[in-house]
C-alpha cells in the first residue's frame, strides 16, 4: 500500500475553561514594563518505582512575569489544596508531594500561573507508578523435544509497568543465552526460541526480567525449567514463523521501532527483511531476527516483510507500520501583539502536521473564546478580531489535542489608547542634507488610534509636489535639496484622545563626490593590487571609506586577512589586496560616505590561478588492469587547463599515486582518459587533478568505489623454506601473499615437490590465501632427506607463475652416534674440563653441538644437571661445581630433533676448597720508589686445598687501572711512583682449589711505615673501588674484587 497523502489536518472548536484578568491592568497607561505570565519551566511526566526509597516527588513549574506570578495546581482537573503541613508543598512554583502514593497521587497534573496580567495554564503532566512483582514460586513443568527440532521456552513474566527487558540462563548466574542465529530472546514477550536443539541445549533455563524507571531499575529470575531432549530426529525441516510482529503496529514519529521474526527450521533458517513499497534505509540496524528502525518519520510507514529461508523452502510473514504524530507548534506559535483601540487584529495558529487531527480550544482572560461573537471570529485555528476594545486585553491560550497528548501556547494581547505623544521619537533637532540629494525625515509619535499628520515648513503647510512627499505613515522626503529648502520643519499629529507637534532645522551642505574611482585590474594568484579610491566633501562633516566586494563588506579587522585599507589623508580610501587569492576576484565598490550622502564607484578584479577541481568522475569499461575514466571541466579559474592527471587509491595502500593512462599525456581538452596497469580484483577510488601554466589545481572528489575484474595470478609466491616436524614429515613453508596479489577469489597455492635426484614430481593443492604452510606425511621419508620444492598460486580463474625451485628437507631424527673417549678432569674447587672425541657425519640431521650431562656419585643419572655447547667444539669447562665431589659425566650429540645416545661415562673429582681466611698482618715499608709489603703466611687446613702462592693486586690514584702480581713467598717488592698519594692492595692465597677470601688495605704514601691488620676479610664484590679521601683512616677494608 502507499503512503497516505498528508493534508493540513481541519481544526475543531471546543470550550475552554475561563482564565483570570485585571480591568485595572487593561487601561491605556498601563506600565510599559508590566507583562502577563510567560511559562520558562514546566511539568515533565514522571515514572516513579512504588519500591522506591526517595520520599518525595518533584513536579516543576517556573514563569517569567511582571508583577511576579502566583502559582496553583490541578489534579485530574481539581485544584490541590496548598495548606501547611500537608503532603502537598509549593516551593517557588514547583509542586513537592510528600511520600507519593499510588493510590493517592497517580494522575494528570497542571500548573496555573497568574498575575493581574491573566493566567496561563501548562501542559499536562502525567505521574505515574512503575512496578515488578517477582515471578511465581511455583516448580515449571519441563520441556521435551526432540534433537534437531525448534522449541519454545516461555517467559510468563510477572505483574509490571511499565515495559521489560529480557535475559535467559542456562543452568546457573551469569551464564546467559547468547543472542545468536540459533536462538533468540523476544523483547516483546521474554519467550526464548531455538530455531535447532542439539546435545549442548540440554539443561535448566531461568527467564530473567528487568524494569527500567527513571532512577532505579530492578530485576527477577523465574523458576528454572528442564529442557530434555529425545532422539536426534535427522531430517530436514522448511522454516516455519513463531515470532512474529504484528498486522499493524503504531508509533509516533521519531520513537525506536523494533520488529520481531524469528523461525524454526533445518538447517537454522536465514531472516532477511524487506521493505514491500519501498526500500530499507542503510542507517538500520537489520541484524537477524530484528528489524530496528531508531527514528522513524512518516516516510518509513508501510509495508515490511520477513523472510526465513533455508536449503529445504521459505516462510514469510508481513505488517504494516502505521506512522503518527503528537500535536507541535513551531518555535514561535504565537506573538503577543500591541494593538491601537478599535483596529482589528488576527492572530494565527499553525500545528505541524498531526496525526490524527486535532481539535482546538481558544480562551482568554475573561474566559472561552467563541466563534460566533459579533467582533471576534475563529477559523482553522486563527482569532480574528474585527474591533479591539480596552477590554480585549489580557492572556490568550490555543490548545490542540489528539489521542497522543495536548499542547499549549500562550500569548499576551495590549490594546492602546494614547494622545500622540513625541516624547520618545521626537523630529531630530538638527537635519543635515547633501545639495542636490534626498532626505527623508520620519514622523512617529506615539499614538492610539493611528494619529493624522502634517507637516509645515515654517508656517508653510506643505504639500505633495514633484520633490516633496508626505507618505501615509507621515514621513516626509524632500528630492533634488538646494540651498533653499534650509529651514525649520514641524510635524503636526492629531487623533481623538488629543494632539501633538514636533519640529526640526534642515541644514543643507556640499554633496561627497569620488575624485579618483578605482581601475579594474587582471591579476595573478599571490599577487599584491591597490585599488585607489579619493573623494571630496563638505569640510564641515566628516568622510568615511567602505569597500565591498560583491556587495558584502569587506572585514579590515580579520587576523592574518589579506586586506588592508590606506590611512595617509581623510580624501583617501586606497585598498590594497595582498597574496591576492581566487576568492578575491570579483566587483569591488569603494564608497565614500559622510552623514548626510555618499558617492560610490566600481572596478572588477580578475584573479588568474591554478584550475579548480574537475567534476562527475566517472568510472566504466571496467576490466581486469585497465578501466575508462570521464570527467566535467572545472572552472580554469581563467588560464586554460593545459594537462590532466589521473591518481587512485585502494583501500589497502590508503594514499593517492599516480597512474599509468591512455594517452600517456592527457590535454587540457581531454575530458575521458584510459587508466592502465591496475591490479585485478582490487578496489579503486579515483580522482583527476588539472594543471595549467599557473599550476595545479586541488583534485576532484573521489569516484565511487570499484573492483576491477579477476585475472589468474600474476605473481608467484615468496619465502619458500621448511624442515622439522615429525619423523617421517616433510615441512613446507611460504610467505601467504597479500591481497593485491591473489587477483581473484577462490584463493589458494598449489604445490611441486619431489625428492632429490627423483624425476617425478608430486602435487599438492592448498586452499586459502592465509595459507603458510603443507605438512607431507609419508613413512618411507627417511629423515633429513632433501626434497625439491617449487609452488604457484592459483584463483578461480587459473594458475599463476612457478617459483624457483628450493632445497627443502625432511624432518630430522636424534643422532645415532655417540662421542668418544669422554675425559673429565677437576680443576678447581667449582669446576671441571670435559673432552671427547667428536661424532662422524649424521644422516639424520645437522649436528648443532653436544649436551654434557653431570651427577654426584651416588645420584640417579635422571637428576643430572645440563649444559649444552654452542658449536661443534670438542672441550667445555663446567662450573658451578661442589669442592671435593666425584661426579659422573657423560656426552651427547644433539640435532634440532633432540640428543642422541649417551657416551660411556667418566668421573671426575673436584678440588678441596682454598682456606677460608685472608692473609694477616700484613705491614709495608717504602723506599724512594719501591713498596715493599709483608704478611704471616696462610696454613691450609686438613679439609682446604694446599697454598702454592698468593695473588696481589695494586692500584694507586695515578694508574687506575689494576696490577696483578704473583708470588710464592709471603712477600713482595713492587716498583711505585714517587708521587702517588693512595694505594689500594688486595692480596690473596692461590692453589689447585682456587683462590682465596682477598685482605685489602689503603696505603697512604706520607702515613708512615709498617701499619699492621690482623686477617682483614671483607665481603666480595665485584670490583675494587675508587681510592677513599685523604681524610678516611690510614687502613680501611674495602670490598672483595675476584681475580
Amino acid at each position: 500500500m502507499g503512503t497516505p497523502t498528508r493534508r493540513k489536518p481541519p481544526l475543531l472548536l471546543l470550550a475552554a475553561a475561563a482564565l483570570l484578568s485585571s480591568a485595572a491592568w487593561s487601561s491605556a497607561q498601563g506600565s510599559p514594563a508590566t507583562f502577563g505570565p510567560v511559562f520558562e519551566d514546566q511539568p515533565l511526566g514522571l515514572l516513579f518505582p512504588e519500591e522506591s526509597t526517595e520520599e518525595k516527588v518533584t513536579l516543576a513549574c517556573g514563569a517569567r512575569a511582571s508583577p511576579p506570578a502566583t502559582y496553583r495546581w490541578k489534579m485530574n482537573g481539581t485544584e490541590i489544596k496548598l495548606e501547611p503541613g500537608s503532603r502537598h508543598q509549593l516551593v517557588g512554583g514547583n509542586l513537592v508531594i510528600m511520600n507519593p502514593t499510588k493510590a493517592q497521587d497517580a494522575g494528570v497534573y497542571q500548573c496555573l500561573a497568574s498575575n493581574p496580567v491573566g493566567t496561563v495554564v501548562s501542559r499536562e503532566a502525567v505521574l505515574r507508578f512503575g512496578f515488578l512483582q517477582e515471578f511465581s514460586k511455583e516448580e515449571r513443568d519441563p520441556v521435551k523435544t526432540h534433537e534437531g527440532w525448534g522449541v519454545m521456552l516461555p517467559c510468563n513474566p510477572p505483574a509490571h509497568y511499565p515495559g521489560l527487558s529480557y535475559r535467559w540462563l542456562l543452568n546457573e548466574f551469569p551464564n546467559f543465552i547468547p543472542t545468536d542465529g540459533r536462538h533468540f530472546v523476544s523483547q516483546t514477550t521474554g519467550n526464548l526460541y531455538i530455531a535447532r536443539t542439539n546435545a549442548s541445549d540440554l539443561g535448566n533455563y531461568s527467564c530473567l526480567a528487568t524494569s527500567h524507571m527513571d532512577f532505579s531499575t530492578k530485576s527477577v529470575f523465574s523458576k528454572f525449567a528442564q529442557l530434555n531432549l529425545a532422539a536426534e530426529d535427522p531430517r530436514l525441516f522448511v522454516p516455519n514463523i513463531k515470532a512474529r510482529f504484528p498486522a499493524e503496529t503504531y508509533a509516533l514519529v521519531g520513537q525506536q521501532v523494533t520488529l520481531e521474526c524469528f523461525a524454526f527450521g533445518n538447517p537454522v533458517p536465514r531472516i532477511k527483511w524487506r521493505k514491500v513499497d519501498g526500500s530499507l534505509s542503510p542507517q538500520w540496524a537489520t541484524a537477524e531476527p530484528t528489524l530496528q528502525i531508531p527514528s522513524v518519520s512518516f516516510e518509513d510507514e508501510g509495508t515490511y516483510e520477513c523472510e526465513a529461508e533455508n536449503s529445504k523452502g521459505r516462510d514469510t510473514v508481513q505488517g504494516r507500520i502505521i506512522v503518527q504524530a503528537a500535536s507541535s507548534f513551531p518555535l514561535a506559535p504565537l506573538s503577543s501583539p500591541s494593538r491601537d483601540v478599535g483596529s482589528a487584529l488576527c492572530c494565527p495558529v499553525q500545528v505541524l502536521q498531526p496525526r490524527p487531527p486535532n481539535p482546538f480550544q481558544m480562551a482568554s482572560s475573561s474566559g472561552p473564546v467563541k466563534g460566533s461573537q459579533s467582533r471576534l471570529e475563529v477559523s482553522a485555528g486563527d482569532l480574528r478580531f474585527s474591533k479591539l476594545s480596552l477590554e480585549d486585553s489580557g492572556m490568550y491560550q490555543c490548545v490542540a489535542e489528539n489521542k497522543h497528548g495536548t499542547i499549549y501556547a500562550s500569548a499576551e494581547l495590549a490594546v492602546q489608547a494614547l494622545a500622540p505623544d513625541f516624547r520618545l521619537n521626537p523630529v531630530r533637532r538638527l537635519i543635515p542634507a547633501a545639495r542636490g540629494g534626498e532626505i527623508i525625515i520620519p514622523c512617529q509619535p506615539r499614538a492610539a488610534p493611528k494619529a493624522v499628520v502634517l507637516w509645515s515648513k515654517g508656517t508653510e503647510i506643505l504639500v505633495n509636489s514633484s520633490r516633496v512627499t508626505v507618505t501615509p505613515d507621515g514621513t516626509l522626503i524632500i528630492r533634488n535639496i538646494s540651498r533653499s529648502d534650509e529651514g525649520k520643519y514641524t510635524c503636526f499629529a492629531e487623533n481623538s484622545m488629543g494632539k501633538a507637534n514636533s519640529t526640526g532645522t534642515l541644514s543643507v551642505r556640499d554633496a561627497t563626490k569620488i575624485t579618483l574611482a578605482p581601475s579594474s585590474a587582471d591579476i595573478n594568484l599571490g599577487d599584491n593590487l591597490t585599488l585607489q579610491c579619493h573623494a571630496s566633501h563638505d569640510p564641515t562633516m566628516d568622510l568615511t571609506f567602505t569597500w565591498t566586494l560583491d556587495d558584502f563588506p569587506i572585514d579590515f579587522d580579520k587576523p592574518r586577512g589579506h586586506y588592508q585599507r590606506a590611512s595617509v589623508k581623510e580624501t583617501v580610501g586606497d585598498l590594497t589586496i595582498l597574496n591576492a587569492q581566487l576568492r578575491h576576484g570579483g566587483k569591488y565598490t569603494c564608497v565614500a560616505q559622510t552623514v548626510v550622502d555618499s558617492a560610490s564607484k566600481e572596478a572588477t578584479v580578475l584573479v588568474r590561478g591554478p584550475p579548480g577541481p574537475p567534476g562527475g568522475v566517472v568510472v566504466r569499461d571496467i576490466s581486469d588492469t585497465t578501466v575508462q575514466l570521464s570527467w566535467s571541466r572545472g572552472f580554469d579559474n581563467h588560464s586554460p587547463i593545459a594537462k590532466y592527471t589521473l591518481q587512485a587509491r585502494t583501500p589497502l595502500a590508503g594514499k593517492w599515486k599516480h597512474v599509468r593512462t591512455n594517452p600517456a599525456n592527457i590535454e587540457g581538452n581531454a575530458e575521458t582518459a584510459q587508466v592502465l596497469g591496475l591490479t585485478p580484483w582490487m578496489d579503486y577510488e579515483f580522482r583527476v587533478v588539472a594543471s595549467n601554466i599557473l599550476g595545479t589545481g586541488e583534485p576532484s572528489g573521489p569516484s565511487s568505489k570499484i573492483r576491477t575484474k579477476e585475472a589468474a595470478p600474476s605473481v608467484a609466491p615468496s619465502g619458500l623454506s621448511g624442515g622439522g616436524g615429525a619423523p617421517g614429515e616433510l615441512i613446507i613453508n611460504w610467505t601467504p601473499m597479500s591481497r593485491e596479489y591473489q587477483n581473484g577469489d577462490g584463493f589458494g597455492y598449489l604445490l611441486s615437490f619431489r625428492r632429490q635426484g627423483s624425476a617425478s614430481w608430486q602435487t599438492a593443492r592448498v586452499p586459502g590465501a592465509d595459507a603458510r604452510h603443507f605438512v607431507y606425511s609419508n613413512e618411507s621419508v627417511r629423515p633429513y632427506t632433501p626434497f625439491q620444492v617449487k609452488i604457484r598460486s592459483y584463483n578461480r580463474r587459473g594458475e599463476g607463475p612457478e617459483s624457483l625451485t628450493a632445497l627443502v628437507y625432511s624432518a630430522e631424527e636424534e643422532p645415532r652416534l655417540a662421542p668418544a673417549k669422554v675425559w673429565a678432569n677437576g680443576i678447581s674447587s667449582s669446576e671441571m674440563n670435559v673432552t671427547w672425541e667428536p661424532v662422524q657425519r649424521d644422516m639424520n640431521g645437522v649436528l648443532l653441538g653436544y649436551e654434557i650431562r653431570y651427577w654426584k656419585a651416588g645420584d640417579k643419572e635422571a637428576a643430572a644437571d645440563r649444559v649444552r655447547t654452542a658449536g661443534l667444539d670438542t672441550s667445555a669447562r663446567v662450573t658451578g661445581l661442589h669442592p671435593n665431589t666425584k661426579y659422573h659425566v657423560t656426552v651427547r650429540a644433539y640435532n634440532r630433533a633432540g640428543t642422541g645416545p649417551a657416551s660411556p661415562s667418566d668421573s671426575a673429582m673436584t678440588m678441596k676448597p682454598p682456606p677460608q681466611r685472608p692473609p694477616g698482618n700484613i705491614s709495608w715499608t717504602f723506599s724512594s720508589s719501591s713498596l715493599s709489603i709483608k704478611w704471616d703466611p696462610v696454613v691450609s687446613l686438613r679439609n682446604e686445598s694446599a697454598v702454592t702462592g698468593y695473588k696481589m693486586l695494586y692500584q694507586n690514584d695515578l694508574h687506575p687501572t689494576p696490577t696483578l702480581h704473583l708470588t710464592n713467598k709471603n712477600w713482595i717488592e713492587i716498583a711505585v711512583p714517587e708521587d702517588f698519594g693512595h694505594a689500594l692492595v688486595q692480596i690473596r692465597t692461590t692453589g689447585p682449589g682456587g683462590d682465596g677470601i682477598p685482605a685489602e688495605v689503603h696505603i697512604v704514601r706520607n702515613g708512615g711505615t709498617s701499619m699492621m691488620v690482623e686477617n682483614s676479610g671483607v665481603r666480595p664484590a665485584a670490583y675494587p673501588g675508587a681510592i677513599l679521601s685523604h681524610s678516611m683512616t690510614m687502613l680501611i677494608v674495602l670490598s672483595y674484587l675476584e681475580l
